[in-house]
């Protein structure tokens, strides 16, 4: 059975396009710890970046599937994670 608690964001890891035409960052698919499989972003509904003092975090409003989740990137320290929307 998959966990399916988001109230906490958790590191997943994330298969993105760099450098797709004006969307310089696209994430394709995600996979959660445990999982065989990965979970392919079918919609990017937006993005926005967040500076938390001297890093920068992109944050990614996605579709997979029926769900909405948010991908968010830290610049610092390359890790990606997962959240509900």
């Amino acid at each position: 059975m998959k966990n399916n608690n988001f109230n906490k964001k958790e590191q997943v890891e994330v298969m993105a396009l760099f450098g797709y035409e004006m969307t310089p960052c696209q994430p394709l698919s995600f996979k959660r710890r445990g999982e065989t499989d990965g979970t392919e972003v079918t919609e990017l509904l937006g993005t926005r970046i967040k500076f938390v003092g001297t890093v920068a975090v992109h944050f990614f409003e996605v579709v997979a599937g029926r769900s909405r989740y948010t991908l968010a990137f830290n610049s610092q320290d390359l890790s990606w994670h997962l959240s509900a929307a």
